[in-house]
């Protein structure tokens, strides 16, 4: 098929350029590479934006790391928990991992940008996941905005931030029994298990807010079975994805 040049945009030509050095003769209008092109482009941006990507909440006991394994399981999601992250990127000996690591050793607190960094990097591993599912982070309402930013680049969002809530004192109990068998000091010591509920809360309380803002956080009763807990999140979460 015979085309005018002025069909054919300068990128394309390259292209075109490049597919017959190898072998390979068109017999179709460039112009209509262009439109495959611009197809497949699109394509892939709705699918950015079609990702379904969860923040999930809950203190220390809550039963947070069971849920996400069957939610992961159940909705086909990508788990990224910064604590992870870390370990990877210092494990892998990563340009993030090592300026971590640089913080780590002396005492100080990885920055937030370096953070971002490794769940950008993720992101980019994992362009065709159906979504994310974001272990207790973000932490801030600094975090949050960042998180925001990033995402939005990806064409993307979160989609709804679910938290557990159970009673301290519930809490305390079975944060005591798991100590019986774990060997963590942390959950044989009933003061400290109080200071961790109220670092979580004095944490996630200005976050849960700012979602709050954005008509994008639920709680979720986090007592009872596992299974019952589970139908409350699948619930919140089929609901989200039908609107």
């Amino acid at each position: 098929m015979v085309c005018q040049a002025t069909d054919i945009p300068g990128s394309i030509n390259i292209f075109l350029s490049i597919v017959v050095l190898k072998g390979f003769k068109p017999n179709i209008c460039p112009s209509h590479y262009f439109l495959h092109l611009h197809i497949i482009f699109v394509t892939h941006q709705d699918q950015a934006a079609h990702m379904f990507n969860l923040i999930l909440f809950g203190p220390p006991g809550s039963g947070k790391g069971t849920q996400s394994e069957k939610l992961v399981e159940k909705y086909g999601l990508i788990h990224l928990s910064t604590g992870n992250l870390l370990r990877e990127e210092i494990s892998n000996r990563t340009p993030l991992g090592l300026e971590a690591k640089n913080f780590i050793d002396r005492g100080q607190l990885v920055p937030d940008e370096v953070v971002i960094g490794m769940i950008d990097s993720s992101l980019e591993m994992h362009k065709d996941a159906s979504g994310f599912l974001f272990d207790g982070f973000p932490r801030t309402v600094a975090q949050a905005h960042a998180l925001d930013r990033l995402l939005a680049l990806k064409r993307t969002e979160i989609s709804i931030v679910l938290a557990l809530e159970v009673t301290e004192e519930e809490l305390i109990q079975r944060l005591l029994n798991r100590g019986k068998t774990s060997g963590r000091s942390d959950d044989n010591d009933e003061a400290i298990i109080h200071k961790r509920f109220t670092v979580y809360n004095n944490e996630t309380a200005p976050v849960a807010d700012y979602y709050k803002k954005a008509h994008k956080f639920k709680a979720i009763p986090g007592e009872g079975s596992v299974n019952e807990i589970f139908a409350s999140l699948r619930k919140a979460i089929d609901m989200a994805l039908a609107s």
